[in-house]
């Protein structure tokens, strides 16, 4: 029987999730953190062996990407295999996969074939520069879509070089709008009837990102540089040294502008012609953080948050992650949620960063042990314990 997942707003979808790495996790997880019945496909351990892409199953990473489903194991390669996914296709609302574009043609789950059997699927694809095209083929990983995407070009210091960004911003975001399209094909179909295919790529994802960087080329021809810590537009934001540290301070906007310079007591920089406004603070920037910094350098970070907080400046400490969630805030906002693994014991994930006023998301069970709930999705499926246990010894399942 599928998870109880109650009343949460996704609960009435089935998902078949035949993703693995990270992008196409990253999808599957909304969906699943929202209360859809996720049935996570993998290749059983006898044909695969027990390395799983993504990292070790009981490690902080896999777990965080998993939480939340049903797995079964399916050797897709095998025709009884793909005979039983097939089966699982009639009842589901949702495929979603994140193979090389040839790859599921191959196996025979691409969508003209998966649809043919239910004409309201929705299926999701993330590949790595998109289905077709000249790089169509190509495999795709986060930081070469980084690299392709113009990230890299703007990260960093400047006459710094290419640098990558901390986290993997291509697969992530690929994955929030692959299930932002699913959620869109979805509820498409309440009025058609009908399912579709959802796309995205890295490279698109990436590109988006890339946002009012992106703009600015497209609109004024300007080809954003690297800016360092500085924010390329709004003078002075960027990160400014104290007597014990570094902090955020976010002067955007001339009358925020002069609330930092009244709490700093730096009147005479007001008075100064080479500051009057932001083209003339931006123009003139490498002169203006040292001449604050010669002022935030008087206060420890915490005297000084606190000073430019009560002045209506935007300003924050700058965190190491343990930092992060030590945070009161961060614990007020309750974003880190306990889950038990029968393994692991309680362990701690990140979770939804947005909240509903009626159905809020939980963490209902942790990442499943690989093939763990095979037993039972079979059975809704009409399959008997002799006939299941005969597709174990032949490596079906």
């Amino acid at each position: 029987m599928p998870t109880d997942n109650g009343p949460l707003p996704l609960s009435r979808f089935t998902v078949l999730d035949l993703t693995r790495v990270r992008a196409g996790p990253t999808c599957v997880r909304q969906l699943a953190d929202w209360g859809a019945d996720v049935i996570k496909i993998e290749t059983p351990e006898a044909v695969e062996g027990s390395a799983t892409l993504g990292g070790p199953r009981h490690g902080p990473d896999f777990q965080n990407l998993h939480r939340n489903k049903r797995a079964i194991t399916l050797n897709l390669k095998q025709p009884e295999a793909l005979a039983l996914f097939k089966r699982l296709v009639e009842r589901a609302d949702v495929v979603v996969e994140n193979y090389r574009p040839d790859v599921k043609y191959r196996l025979g789950v691409d969508y003209e074939t998966l649809s043919a059997i239910n004409a309201r699927l929705v299926y999701g694809s993330i590949s790595g520069f998109g289905e077709g095209g000249p790089y169509g083929q190509r495999p795709g990983f986060d930081q070469i879509a980084q690299g392709m995407g113009g990230l890299m070009s703007i990260t960093g210091l400047p006459g710094q070089g290419p640098v990558r960004a901390g986290i993997p911003v291509a697969d992530l975001s690929a994955g929030l709008f692959c299930a932002m399209g699913i959620l869109t094909a979805l509820l498409e179909r309440e009025v058609s009837g009908k399912g579709q295919w959802v796309q995205t790529s890295l490279l698109q994802a990436q590109i988006f990102m890339l946002d009012f960087q992106a703009a600015r080329w497209l609109v004024d021809g300007e080809v954003p540089p690297q800016a360092g810590n500085n924010h390329p537009t709004s003078i002075p934001t960027g990160v400014f040294k104290t007597r014990d540290g570094h902090i955020n301070i976010g002067a955007a906007g001339q009358a925020i502008w002069e609330r930092l310079c009244h709490a700093l007591g730096t009147d005479d920089l007001l008075a100064d012609p080479r500051y009057a406004d932001g083209a003339s603070r931006s123009q003139h920037r490498d002169a203006l953080n040292p001449a604050l910094e010669a002022h935030t350098q008087h206060y420890s970070s915490a005297e000084l948050i606190a000073r430019l907080n009560d002045a209506g400046v935007p300003c924050g400490p700058i965190y190491s992650i343990d930092q992060v969630f030590g945070d009161a805030q961060v614990k007020h906002l309750g974003i880190a949620q306990q889950v038990h693994h029968a393994v692991l014991g309680d362990i701690e994930l990140v979770g939804q960063p947005f909240t509903l006023s009626r159905t809020p998301t939980r963490l209902r069970t942790a990442s499943p042990e690989r093939g763990q709930d095979t037993e039972a999705v079979l059975a809704d499926l009409g399959l008997n314990p002799e006939e299941i246990r005969g597709l174990r010894e032949r490596d079906i399942v």
